[in-house]
C-alpha cells in the first residue's frame, strides 16, 4: 500500500493503492515554478475515494467497490526518500527524483508537523527557505513577526501575549497550581483551571484519591495497558460499571484515536441507549444499538461487558446478553490492534468527541465509572495511575 503526492510535468498528482489497484488524480492546472508563489494543496482519501485540491480547484475520484484501508508500516517522507528504491514503481509517473522548492506547513489528519531541525526523525540536505529569524508561523495565533537586530519579535493580537503570542491574556496572571492547565474563557474575560488526575479544587491544589471516577463533561482518562504486548488481540474484552443521567456520551474508547484507520472498540450512549462500535481495520462495523432497554440514563449503576472473539461481538448489560453479532463473516480482519491505549469519558483537552469519533458519539461522558477490567485480568485497572484531567472523586454519595 502507498499514498504519494508528486509533481509530474508541472501538474500535481496524487496516487494511492490500498491493496487492489492504483488510483491516480491530477490537478487541472499547473503550479507556478517562478520560485515566489506559494500554493495550498489539500489531498487525501475517504475510504477509497480520493480528492486533490490545488488552490481551491478540486478534483475527486468516485469510489468503486474495493479496499478502503491504507496499511503502511513505513516512515513518512517529505520532499524525497532516503533511498529511491523505496518508491513503488506505480507511485510516480516518471523516474523518482527529490523535490526542489519550499514547504512550510504540513498537516496530516488535523495534526501539524513541526518542520524544525530537531522534530523530524531524520533527513538530509534541508535548508532554511525563509532566510530570516521569522520563518513561517513562528508567531502563534495570527501574531505578526518582525525581524530585529537580535532575532525576532512578535506583535500579538488583542487576546494573546508572550514571546510567540502563545499565551492567552486571560491566563497571563493565572493562579492555577503546578498540577493544572489554564483554560482561557474569553467570553467572561477569565479562565478556569483543568486539574490533572489526582488533584481537585478551584486552583487544583487539593490532592485526592478515588476508586470511582466522576466525569463532569470536560473530563477524560487516558490509560496505557502495560500488558498490551502480551495480549492475544483476536480475543478482546472490556467490562466496567457506569452510572449517568445523560442520554449521550462516550464511556470508553479502546484504541489510539490518532487517525481514521486506527482500530477501536467503543462503548457509549446515544439517545439513552447503549451503543457499541467496532473497527478491526476497515470501519466495517455498523454501530450496534440495543433498543430493548432505555434505562441506561436512569442514574443507576449498570454493568456492561463487550467481548470480541475475532469478528464475533457479544455485549452484556447487567449480566444479560443483549447483542450477539458477527460483523464480518469473511474474517478479513480479526484482531483489535488498539495500541495499548484506552480513553474513558472523552479525549485530550481541545479534542471534541464528535470530531474525533466522526459523529459516532456526540458528547463527552457525564457520570461515574468504576470496576474497569481488561481481557481476563484478575485485577481491576487502577484509574488513578493513568493520565487525565478534570476527574473528581466519585466515592461519596454512592
Amino acid at each position: 500500500d502507498f499514498l504519494c503526492i508528486s509533481l509530474v510535468n508541472g501538474f500535481t498528482q496524487l496516487r494511492y493503492n490500498l491493496g487492489d489497484r492504483t488510483v491516480i488524480l491530477q490537478t487541472l492546472q499547473k503550479v507556478h515554478t517562478n520560485g515566489n508563489t506559494w500554493h495550498l494543496l489539500n489531498a487525501g482519501r475517504v475510504g477509497n475515494e480520493g480528492y486533490l485540491d490545488l488552490d481551491g480547484i478540486n478534483v475527486t475520484r468516485k469510489a468503486s467497490p474495493g479496499m478502503n484501508a491504507l496499511d503502511t508500516h513505513s516512515d513518512f517522507f517529505v520532499g524525497g526518500v532516503s533511498s529511491l528504491n523505496l518508491v513503488n514503481p506505480m507511485a510516480i509517473e516518471n523516474e523518482p527524483t527529490g523535490f526542489t522548492g519550499c514547504i512550510r506547513e504540513i498537516i496530516i489528519n488535523n495534526r501539524e508537523l513541526s518542520l524544525t531541525v530537531t522534530d523530524p526523525k531524520g533527513g538530509a540536505n534541508i535548508g532554511d527557505c525563509d532566510g530570516t529569524h521569522c520563518g513561517y508561523n513562528v508567531c502563534k495565533n495570527n501574531g505578526t513577526c518582525q525581524v530585529g537586530n537580535s532575532g525576532f519579535s512578535c506583535s500579538c493580537p488583542r487576546d494573546w501575549t508572550g514571546t510567540k503570542c502563545e499565551q492567552s491574556i486571560h491566563c497571563s496572571q493565572n493562579m492555577c497550581g503546578s498540577h493544572a492547565l489554564c483554560i482561557p474563557q474569553p467570553s467572561s474575560f477569565s479562565y478556569t483551571c483543568a486539574c490533572a488526575l489526582g488533584w481537585t479544587g478551584k486552583y487544583c491544589d487539593n490532592k485526592i484519591k478515588f476508586y470511582i471516577a466522576k466525569f463532569v463533561g470536560n473530563s477524560y482518562i487516558k490509560y496505557t495497558d502495560p500488558f498490551y504486548g502480551k495480549r492475544d488481540l483476536r480475543y478482546s474484552r472490556l467490562s466496567l460499571n457506569f452510572t449517568t443521567n445523560q442520554t449521550e456520551g462516550l464511556i470508553a474508547w479502546m484504541g489510539k484515536s490518532e487517525d481514521e484507520d486506527n482500530d477501536f472498540l467503543a462503548i457509549g450512549l446515544a439517545n439513552g441507549t447503549l451503543k457499541i462500535v467496532i473497527n478491526l481495520g476497515e470501519r466495517i462495523s455498523v454501530p450496534l444499538m440495543h433498543r430493548k432497554y432505555l434505562t441506561c440514563s436512569d442514574g443507576r449503576w449498570h454493568f456492561t461487558t463487550v467481548v470480541q472473539n475475532q469478528t464475533c461481538i457479544k455485549v452484556y448489560l447487567d449480566e444479560e446478553l443483549i447483542l450477539f453479532e458477527d460483523i464480518d463473516p469473511r474474517r478479513k480482519y480479526t484482531a483489535l490492534n488498539y495500541g495499548g491505549i484506552c480513553y474513558f469519558g472523552g479525549f485530550e483537552i481541545g479534542r471534541k468527541v464528535n470530531i474525533v469519533t466522526t459523529g459516532l458519539f456526540q458528547k463527552e461522558f457525564i457520570g461515574k465509572i468504576k470496576d474497569v477490567v481488561f481481557f481476563q485480568d484478575s485485577k481491576k485497572i487502577q484509574l488513578m495511575k493513568a493520565e487525565g484531567y478534570n476527574i473528581h472523586d466519585g466515592n461519596s454519595g454512592n
